[in-house]
């Protein structure tokens, strides 16, 4: 029955004109009813997918609001590159200053279809999710929309989640693509992508990459240079010109022909472009090379008052006060300073003394390093004594596959360490006494008439008539430290903390605590003055003297520096002569805990132990510390508090800091009348009465006229300062000052188990450094000498320069001093000894 009403039907069909369903019909039916019902599964499920992976996604940027992370630049006071501290090195560009053709690069080489699709290319991307599916990894399917929403996540959660090789990151990497192309155009994802991308070597972004790479901004690049950069999104490390140049050759050859492929560039352009050789720049490591010291302490400064996310993130602008001419030439003295100190040292041996083989292969690296070069003057080198010559006057120096010659003449130095010795008793007379044939030596290759013009006539005829010479060098083993001040400003002009950043970054000058020695006396007889109205001409006695010290049972027996006694002496003749006893009497006189406190009000912050030993300076104090009391020495009592930044700016140019000082030669008028108004708003703190402040300059200043520091007199400038010499010369100081420069210097061993020399002291170690440095950060500047800020509380008096006594103007071996009103010598009165001194206990000295 059923059949028969199906054929009937059937039938009914075909009369009108309608055919039945076929099998294949109702099968296709089958295929597309399911189709359906599995799109709109599907889409039910990219709805989940949607709703579960959009979660937590970060905001898209617009153009305008567009805020990645910037570096923090550190400049000198005149605008030099100092440091960067980053996360991501990263310099904004705005896109209408991104040359054409080096978007054209990306483009090409990246998503040649990107003006087309809508964010991501869908075959592409089923491409990618079935190798997923079958256990490949992920590629070929980011298009450049996607490459920014990639660069945007890892902004925002990390590269590891970002860039983790599983499907979960590539949908929410798609769903941020999707809504970067509903809310941007091209040409501001283009924005985004070309001040986003990496680029290998901590570049992040076109002008940081061009940096990088070429030293130039883009719009200074070549076409070939332009496509180098473009080459390297895919593989930084791999196509790094840097590592790998001839794959970068490679990829960058890809990036031209794909720019001619879709007629970007014309096929001549293309050629010449790509017979370009790959010549990029170094990157300059200006941290390390221009101040590192200074940088160091500028970043622990910002760290701690910004934070470590604003610094590295926040794209700040820190002007410094670093005046980089003087670094350098703070740099070039410390340098000098130091290697001239070393030598008298002596020599502490070769640097190792290999097997034949060894040494065969040693030389065949330093002949490669030198790439077929000869020995370029003033270069160092690693050399090994191939031989000497029996008599010791000369050597024959392996360096590479060169030889040069090593003269007695230049090596007499070269002494084995003693610190008992004399230097000039201790000079070597043969090589041998210092090296050996197959010793491995830091030689430094010489410029012929310059050695033989520093030689005197015995020592030039010692030196071989023909080829290459080479003197001896080594490392210094001593450190040293340099503090420059701006008095007037506050500004800190230059910097040292130690000889070599690398080898430690301990800063000597701020960080480490030694014991000051004399350049601690001026604080003690600035107390004096002060206190007990002492003069240049107050009596003290110069003879020995035992202080028992009840808490260890111990005698001390102090003595001078030249281990001799004056008797009766003035002031004045103490100071200039660094003579200990007449300075323990002094602080005896006013007080152990009287000076400790004076000193800290001076600027010394660390411990000052109140016993007697402080007045040979036996408490630590930092180079920074000391530098500061000079300069109210300098400012006749006036307080000076360095700055090292004097303006700071966020990445939107607002202030943020401002200490500019109103002579800064550097700085806007704006900002010059801002410190103006600012400095006359804010009187100076006098720490120091004016008069005893001036008393105490002066006789600084005669400490470098005729006294232990007569040496600084060669500046050719009003100049005073003191030196420092400890026990056992383990530290040697010199502090000293200009009317409009405070310059501390200091020398020594980090760890006492060396001293530096029975005959080493300030005067000879440190002095001769500032002197080179003062010398050439004062070149061509005249300097003006002090005049007493309270005139009327001054008087002039003529006394003998050895006695103190009143004179005739004019008497023999006179001198003109001030002192204080009323303090005055006068002939039928002169004044009185100083009263003596208990010496009941060293540590319980009474005020």
């Amino acid at each position: 029955m059923d059949r028969q009403r199906e054929a009937r039907i059937s039938e009914t069909l075909i009369l009108e004109g309608v055919r039945a369903p076929s099998l294949l019909f109702r099968l296709f039916s089958w295929l597309a009813a399911a189709a359906a019902s599995a799109a709109v599964a599907g889409a039910a499920g990219a709805f989940v997918l949607y709703v579960r992976y959009s979660q937590g996604l970060p905001s898209i940027p617009t153009a305008k609001d567009y805020r990645p992370p910037l570096l923090t630049e550190i400049r000198s006071s005149d605008g030099r590159l100092l440091a960067e501290l980053f996360d991501e090195r990263r310099k904004l560009i705005p896109y209408d200053q991104i040359p054409r053709r080096l978007i054209q690069a990306f483009v090409a080489s990246e998503d040649k279809n990107f003006f087309d699709h809508h964010g991501f290319d869908p075959l592409a991307t089923m491409r990618a999710a079935f190798q997923d599916a079958i256990g490949y990894h992920i590629r070929g399917a980011s298009t450049l929309t996607q490459q920014t929403a990639k660069a945007i996540l890892i902004s925002a959660v990390g590269q590891k989640e970002a860039t983790a090789r599983k499907l979960s990151r590539k949908v929410r990497e798609l769903i941020l693509a999707r809504r970067l192309e509903a809310n941007l155009s091209k040409e501001e994802i283009l924005y985004l992508y070309l001040n986003h991308v990496y680029l290998g070597h901590h570049a992040y972004g076109v002008r940081a990459a061009a940096e990088n790479y070429f030293h130039a901004e883009p719009a200074q690049l070549s076409l070939a240079q332009m496509a180098l950069i473009a080459g390297l999104p895919q593989a930084p490390s791999r196509y790094s010109p840097f590592a790998h140049p001839a794959a970068a050759k490679r990829r960058r050859a890809y990036v031209l022909r794909r720019m001619a492929e879709v007629g970007m560039i014309s096929e001549a352009e293309r050629a010449q472009a790509s017979e370009e050789p790959i010549a990029v720049h170094s990157m300059e490591d200006v941290f390390h090379d221009r101040a590192p010291f200074f940088a160091e302490a500028v970043r622990r400064d910002v760290m701690a008052r910004y934070g470590e996310e604003r610094v590295l993130r926040g794209g700040l602008r820190i002007e410094t006060t670093l005046d980089l001419d003087r670094q350098h030439d703070a740099q070039e003295a410390m340098l000098a300073g130091l290697t001239r100190v070393d030598r008298r040292q002596g020599y502490f041996g070769p640097l190792a003394h290999p097997s034949a083989a060894e040494a065969q292969s040693l030389m065949g690296r330093v002949s490669q390093a030198m790439g077929g070069r000869g020995l370029e003057p003033e270069r160092y080198y690693i050399g090994l004594v191939a031989r000497i010559e029996p008599r010791g006057q000369t050597a024959e120096i392996a360096v590479g596959n060169r030889t040069a010659s090593l003269s007695i003449a230049t090596t007499r130095w070269a002494h084995k360490p003693n610190p008992d010795l004399y230097y000039p008793t201790a000079l070597i007379d043969r090589l041998q006494k210092a090296i050996a044939p197959g010793d491995v030596v830091l030689v430094r290759a010489q410029d012929r008439a310059k050695l033989l013009q520093g030689l005197d006539p015995v020592d030039r005829s010692l030196v071989p008539a023909q080829g290459s010479l080479v003197t001896l060098e080594q490392l210094p083993r001593l450190e040293g430290a340099l503090v420059s001040v701006d008095p007037g400003s506050g500004y800190l002009s230059a910097l040292i903390g130690g000889y070599d950043f690398d080898a430690s970054e301990f800063d000597r000058a701020t960080q480490s605590c030694r014991q000051p020695g004399s350049a601690f006396k001026p604080i003690v007889y600035s107390k004096a003055i002060d206190k007990l109205n002492w003069t240049m001409s107050t009596t003290l006695v110069d003879s020995p003297i035992v202080f028992d010290d009840p808490t260890t049972s111990k005698v001390w027996k102090p003595e001078n520096y030249e281990s001799d006694f004056k008797g009766d002496v003035p002031l004045r003749v103490a100071l200039i002569n660094s003579m200990n006893i007449p300075a323990i009497k002094t602080l005896a006189a006013v007080g152990p805990k009287d000076v400790a406190a004076w000193a800290h009000r001076l600027g010394i912050t660390s411990k000052i132990n109140e016993d007697l030993s402080i007045a040979l300076g036996s408490s630590c104090v930092s180079l920074w510390e000391l530098t500061r009391v000079y300069a109210i020495f300098d400012r006749l009592g006036q307080r000076v508090i360095p700055i090292t930044i004097r303006k700071v700016t966020d990445r939107d140019g607002r202030l943020l800091e401002d200490h500019i000082a109103p002579d800064d030669a550097w700085a806007s008028l704006e900002d010059r009348l801002a410190g103006g108004i600012a400095s006359a708003l804010t009187a100076p703190e006098q720490v120091v009465d004016p008069t005893t402040a001036f008393l105490t300059n002066h006789l600084l200043g005669e400490v470098v006229k005729m006294g232990t520091g007569a040496e600084a007199s060669r500046l050719g400038k009003p100049a005073g300062g003191k030196t420092g010499t400890t026990n056992d010369s383990f530290d040697a100081w010199f502090m000293g000052f200009t009317r409009d420069l405070v310059t501390g210097v200091w020398v020594g061993y980090d760890s006492y188990a060396m001293p530096l020399g029975k005959y080493e002291n300030g005067g000879r170690a440190a002095l001769p450094i500032w002197l080179d440095y003062m010398q050439a950060a004062l070149a061509g500047r005249p300097e003006q000498g002090w005049d007493p800020p309270k005139p009327d509380e001054i008087v002039w008096a003529w006394v003998d320069r050895h006695t103190g006594k009143p004179v005739a103007e004019g008497a023999p071996q006179s001198i003109k001093e001030p002192f204080r009103k009323g303090t005055e010598p006068e002939a039928d009165n002169p004044l009185a000894p100083a009263k003596p001194v208990s010496s009941s206990g060293l540590f319980t000295m009474p005020n």
